[in-house]
């Protein structure tokens, strides 16, 4: 809701003509941002239960479902700990629909202009939006994968 708004009173400062391909660009990373920074807490609360299954049964937490998982976080640590690793998830995100969002908006445009069908063009405009997609998030995925690998080799050179 807040993006589309966004979008549309970015498209009426524009004379009421498609955004150039910068502004789609710059909307995709804050629709990212505010979508990962709202969907952390469930992230969290997925991970722990998903997590909570491999660990000693004297350790386990026992969640029943995500809404005590995130009852239990908040009254066992702090409400700031629901968003426990949201910075990379954040990056990712903002990534992710800087590729999607932008492409896909200016295929649209591309594809109607030129004549296509509507099911072409929609059809080509989620192929290419699926392919600048992931070109923009694998990067950040990768660089969250050697962090990861670093940190796992540097605790258990420790002996942790």
């Amino acid at each position: 809701m807040i993006t589309s708004d966004l979008v549309t009173e970015l498209i009426e400062s524009n004379d009421g003509k498609p955004l150039p391909l910068y502004q789609k660009a710059l909307c995709g990373p804050t629709a990212g941002a505010i979508k990962a920074s709202v969907g952390s807490p469930a992230d969290l609360a997925l991970i722990r239960m998903q997590a909570d299954a491999t660990i000693p049964a004297a350790q386990r937490r026992n969640y029943t479902n995500a809404f005590q998982a995130l009852y239990r976080v908040t009254a066992d640590e702090r409400v700031l700990s629901l968003w426990k690793g949201a910075g990379p998830t954040v990056v990712r995100a903002m990534a992710l629909n800087m590729g999607m969002l932008a492409s896909y908006d200016q295929c649209i445009e591309f594809f109607s202009d030129n004549g296509f069908s509507e099911v072409s063009t929609v059809v080509g405009a989620s192929s290419v939006s699926g392919f600048f997609a992931a070109a923009c998030s694998l990067p950040v995925d990768y660089m969250t994968w050697i962090f990861l690998s670093q940190i796992k080799k540097l605790e258990e050179s420790m002996g942790f």
